[in-house]
């Protein structure tokens, strides 16, 4: 609201110092890092007091990890102030007419939204356990439906991949080769470097390959030559099965103080690269990159995430003072999901949320393989001490914070290695 408030006061003239900041994205890109910072550690304490207040707590399972006893009755559903960290820069700062920066907003208060209900139903099932016994704990369901997260997920993939497939303002320039009609108004000319270069607008569905010279792929050739008209439907249920994996993925990861959202910000990071770079003309050119008209203006919206997840930590690192909930951590991986798509980057997400992604093989190959052993042999057997992946480890004697710091370093890595792949083809 405040970059079109001053958009607005330039486009009647107005002229004062400083009335032009507003219209650089690396200014509002800073603005937007230090108002989530604000909103996440002052009135993160406020929510911390109101959750106590409240008996908001974290009911822990007993697995007989070390410190689990401590952790009981830490207030949870901390996901609150980082999606207002979030929204709050965004609605300021943001250009609210572009695409994605609106179906953004939509995605983190949808997830966030599932997330708050199944914190908001685990809450209610403790409280009532508490009143009428164990034997109703028994009977009542822990939190919200697993197939109702699942159809949450779901709609979200539906709608962020019917938006970016038929949309009209979701365009990507491809440069156009050979020789351009005066009539033709399809191709346009740009400047790059005192060469003019013609470019034309496309929505064709096309993805970035790693490591590839040629680095991209249209959706479209996995389909038979007869089938291409209903490639909309191939793109849509790719984008749900990323959508509800990433958000799993951070679901399964936030088990240790600091895990989840250091994690995040990291790889906000990289998201925040890759959307400002694909949104910038000459970066685009000068990468080798797809250029999309627009998507610059996203990059304030995860300076908005990356200023939340560093906020939140100041009280979510060990010891924890707030667990962020499903609230929290459903909402950052359907960010961290959404954006990847709409950079076309999908293809690098086993890489850059290597993490989220072991996280949740862990769990997939720790269940497989106890079911199949216990049908074949009788008795089940374990892969791992304990799943997900970060537990093992605190079996295997690691300090918890020595777990987060790995797993950090290790997506720092792996976030270095994702730039890298730009110019490593």
């Amino acid at each position: 609201m405040l970059y079109h408030f001053f958009d607005w006061l330039n486009s009647e003239g107005f002229n004062f110092p400083g009335n032009k900041l507003f219209g650089f994205i690396t200014f509002r890109v800073l603005l937007a890092v230090l108002l989530s910072l604000f909103i996440t550690t002052v009135y993160g304490k406020k929510l911390i007091k109101f959750l106590q207040k409240k008996q908001i707590g974290e009911s822990i399972r007993e697995e007989g990890l070390p410190g689990e006893e401590k952790k009981k009755g830490t207030p949870t559903m901390g996901g609150i102030i980082i999606i207002a960290a979030i929204i709050i820069p965004t609605l300021l700062l943001a250009n609210l007419t572009k695409v994605y920066v609106q179906l953004m907003l939509i995605c983190t208060v949808w997830m966030g939204i599932i997330g708050f209900i199944d914190d908001y139903l685990k809450l209610r099932s403790k409280r009532l356990a508490q009143q009428k016994g164990e034997e109703y704990k028994k009977k009542d369901k822990d939190g919200l439906a697993g197939w109702f997260k699942i159809l949450g997920q779901i709609g979200l993939g539906l709608l962020v991949g019917l938006t970016l497939y038929f949309n009209s303002d979701v365009k990507i320039w491809r440069e156009y080769v050979g020789h351009v009609p005066p009539t033709d108004t399809t191709v346009f000319s740009k400047s790059i470097n005192g060469k003019t270069r013609y470019f034309t607008e496309t929505k064709t569905p096309i993805t970035t390959i790693p490591f590839v010279k040629n680095h991209e792929f249209n959706y479209a050739k996995l389909l038979p030559a007869s089938w291409r008209d209903y490639t909309w439907v191939l793109y849509i249920l790719i984008v749900i099965f990323i959508i509800t994996a990433v958000s799993n993925g951070s679901n399964l990861t936030d088990g240790l103080d600091g895990l989840a959202t250091g994690t995040s910000a990291i790889i906000g990071v990289l998201l925040g690269i890759f959307a400002y770079a694909s949104g910038n003309l000459y970066f685009a050119d000068y990468l080798n990159i797809m250029f999309i008209p627009g998507l610059d203006e996203l990059s304030i919206f995860i300076a908005a995430m990356i200023g939340a997840c560093i906020g939140f930590l100041w009280y979510n690192s060990f010891p924890a003072q707030i667990f962020m909930g499903d609230t929290g951590s459903l909402t950052l991986g359907g960010i961290i999901a959404a954006l990847a798509i709409i950079v076309h980057k999908e293809l690098l997400i086993p890489i850059f949320c290597g993490v989220f992604f072991a996280e949740a093989v862990s769990v997939m190959l720790q269940v497989s393989y106890f079911k199949y052993t216990k049908r074949k042999y009788g008795e089940g057997q374990r892969i791992f001490l304990k799943a997900p992946l970060h537990h093992h480890y605190q079996v295997k004697g690691y300090h918890e914070v020595k777990i987060v710091n790995r797993f950090w370093i290790v997506t720092v890595l792996l976030v270095v290695f994702s730039i890298v792949t730009l110019k490593l083809r």
